[in-house]
């Protein structure tokens, strides 16, 4: 699919961020000379097409004073893993959810939940939660604390004969 020079031009003012303002896309409209609602139209297009996946927030959690991040992961039996990922995925204290095949035998787990907190006894309160929830469908279980932030952006754009 070709993408419009309009539409490269919108991706590019928005590869690095939306604006930190209360109507971000009014803000996009004006510095691209267009209007709010084009923007939002162009966007829910490019949405549609497949061209861009989601709009979204990568908040950077240490910041926010969250600094004991951990990725629970969960041996779950494969069809309760199906039923109680959107219970999980849905619960506070998960950021996102997600369900991948396991490598067994080196890795048996395929359900995977992350929380965050500002110790790691609060991150843990948080598993034993999800291992309530869980319950007997849970096999096992393990918890991966992040040790270092890594620069999280999405699709980015070269500047054409660039």
């Amino acid at each position: 699919m070709m993408i419009s020079a309009e539409d490269r031009q919108l991706i590019t003012a928005c590869q690095a961020g939306l604006p930190l303002v209360a109507e971000p896309y009014a803000a996009l409209a004006k510095d691209l000379g267009t209007t709010e609602s084009d923007v939002m139209a162009r966007l829910t297009a490019l949405k549609q097409s497949g061209v861009i996946r989601r709009i979204g927030i990568a908040p950077n959690h240490y910041k926010l004073g969250m600094s004991a991040n951990g990725m629970t992961v969960w041996d779950v039996e494969d069809h309760a893993a199906e039923e109680l990922g959107p219970l999980i995925g849905a619960m506070a204290d998960v950021t996102h959810c997600y369900l991948r095949p396991r490598a067994r035998p080196i890795w048996p787990y395929n359900l995977f939940a992350m929380v965050h907190g500002a110790t790691r006894d609060e991150v843990e309160e948080k598993r034993a939660r999800i291992a309530d929830l869980l319950g007997d469908a849970c096999k096992g279980a393990d918890i991966l604390y992040s040790t270092a932030i890594l620069k999280k952006t999405g699709l980015r754009l070269r500047k054409k004969g660039g």
